[in-house]
C-alpha cells in the first residue's frame, strides 16, 4: 500500500506529463503535468481516445498505429521515442518528446506515455537561429562595408598618386616654361631694342636702306612674340576645356590655297610651298578654324626647320567620307630618341639649336585633331625631313 501511494505521489508531482492508455487507445490516467500541458481537466480526457490530444494526420492514423503494432509487432514509438506535436484544448499545437513503454498488468496490456515539453528548447533554437542569421547578415554587411571602405581607400590612394604625379608634371612644365620663356622672349626683344636704336642713328644720317632692314627685323621679332603668345593662349584654352568644335562644310581647296599663299610670305629665301589637292570633291564637314590653325602650325614648323632653297609640300585629299592633310619638308628632321616626347608640351628636340620655338605647337595640333575626331601620324629622320599627316573620317 505504501509503495502504491509513493508511486502515485511521484506520478502526480512529476515535471513531465505521464499518460496511460489501453490497447484500444482509451486514456485511463493522466497526471497534472500532462493536463497543464494540454489545457484539459482530467474528466475531459479520461475515457476518451488519446487521439484527441493529437493534430492531424496523427489523430486519424493513431488507432491504425496500435493495430499494426498488435498485428506485426513493428514498433514506431514504443521503446524508441521520438519528437511529435501535441494538440491543446485551445487548438494550438506544441512540440514534445514522446517516450512510450509497454506494461503488462493483471493480464492487461497498458501503454504509458511520457511527455516532455520541447517548447522552450524549440523557442531557444528559433531564437538562436534568428540571432545566427542576424549575425551572419551583420557580418555580410560589415564585410561589404569593409570591402567598400578598402576600395575607397585604394581609390583615394590612387587619386593622391595621380594628383602627386600631376603636380610633379606641372612643376616640371612650369620649370620648362620659365626656362623656355626667358630664352625665347629675350631674343626677339633684344632684336627689337637693338634695331630700334639703330633706326634712330640711320634716321639722323638719312640712310633709308638699313632702316628697312631693321624694320623688317622688328616685324619678324614681333611676329615671333605673337606666335609665342598665341601658343600660350591656345594651350590655356585647351587645358581649361573651353575649346569647342564647330563643324561646317568647308571648301578644303580654297582653304588650302589661302594658307599656302599666306605662309609663302614668311618663307625663307627661295623656299617654296607647293600645294596640291587630290579628289573630285572639294568640300568636307569639319571645324575650319581648328583645321586652319593646325595646318598653319605644321607648315610654319616646316618653314622654320627647313633651310633656304627648299620645297615644302602641302597636300589635301578627300576620299569616301575622309580627309587627309599632309605636310612634308626636307629639313633637319627629328632624332629617333626624341620622337617619344614629340607631342609633350614645351618639348623641343635636341637638334633645334637656336631655332626659335615654344615646343607647344605639335601638342596643340594633336589635341585639335583629336577634338575634331581625327588621328595624327608622322615620320621623320635626322637630315631627311619630316612628314605629318592629319586623317579625318566623317
Amino acid at each position: 500500500m505504501e509503495t502504491a501511494k509513493l508511486l502515485e505521489a511521484i506520478i502526480e508531482n512529476a515535471i513531465d506529463g505521464i499518460i496511460t492508455i489501453d490497447k484500444q487507445g482509451i486514456v485511463e490516467s493522466i497526471n497534472p503535468a500532462a493536463l497543464e500541458l494540454f489545457g484539459y481537466d482530467a474528466d475531459e480526457v479520461i475515457g476518451n481516445n488519446i487521439s484527441m490530444l493529437m493534430p492531424e494526420p496523427d489523430r486519424s492514423n493513431h488507432d491504425r498505429y496500435i493495430s499494426n503494432y498488435e498485428e506485426t509487432g513493428q514498433k514506431r514509438i514504443i521503446g524508441i521515442g521520438r519528437e511529435v506535436r501535441g494538440l491543446r484544448k485551445d487548438g494550438s499545437t506544441f512540440p514534445f518528446r514522446l517516450a512510450v513503454s509497454e506494461v503488462f498488468y493483471k493480464d492487461r496490456k497498458i501503454f504509458t506515455g511520457f511527455v516532455h515539453d520541447l517548447s522552450k528548447e524549440k523557442q531557444a533554437e528559433i531564437e538562436l537561429k534568428k540571432h545566427t542569421q542576424e549575425l551572419e547578415l551583420k557580418v555580410r554587411e560589415r564585410t561589404k562595408d569593409l570591402i567598400k571602405l578598402v576600395s575607397e581607400l585604394e581609390k583615394a590612394k590612387a587619386d593622391v598618386s595621380v594628383s602627386l604625379e600631376k603636380e610633379k608634371e606641372l612643376n616640371q612644365l612650369k620649370s620648362r616654361f620659365v626656362s623656355m620663356a626667358s630664352h625665347e622672349f629675350r631674343t626677339p626683344l633684344s632684336s627689337v631694342q637693338l634695331s630700334a636704336s639703330l633706326i634712330d642713328k640711320y634716321v639722323e644720317k638719312s640712310e633709308y636702306g638699313p632702316i628697312e632692314k631693321h624694320t623688317n627685323r622688328i616685324k619678324s621679332s614681333v611676329q615671333l612674340l605673337n606666335t609665342i603668345l598665341n601658343d600660350f593662349l591656345n594651350l590655356e584654352k585647351l587645358e581649361a576645356g573651353v575649346v569647342l568644335v564647330n563643324k561646317s562644310d568647308v571648301n578644303i581647296v580654297q582653304l588650302g590655297e589661302e594658307i599656302a599663299e599666306e605662309m609663302q610670305m614668311i618663307c625663307k629665301k627661295n623656299q617654296h610651298i607647293i600645294y596640291q589637292h587630290t579628289g573630285e570633291i572639294s568640300s568636307f564637314h569639319i571645324d575650319p578654324n581648328l583645321l586652319k590653325n593646325s595646318i598653319i602650325n605644321l607648315v610654319s614648323n616646316a618653314i622654320k626647320y627647313s633651310g633656304e632653297d627648299t620645297f615644302i609640300e602641302f597636300n589635301t585629299e578627300i576620299g569616301d567620307n575622309s580627309l587627309l592633310v599632309t605636310v612634308k619638308d626636307n629639313g633637319i628632321g627629328i632624332p629617333q630618341e626624341d620622337q617619344i616626347n614629340l607631342f609633350e608640351p614645351f618639348f623641343r628636340a635636341n637638334n633645334t639649336g637656336n631655332i626659335p620655338g615654344t615646343g607647344l605647337g605639335l601638342n596643340i595640333v594633336k589635341r585639335y585633331v583629336e577634338l575634331m575626331g581625327g588621328k595624327m601620324e608622322y615620320w621623320s629622320e635626322v637630315n631627311q625631313g619630316a612628314i605629318f599627316k592629319m586623317n579625318f573620317i566623317q
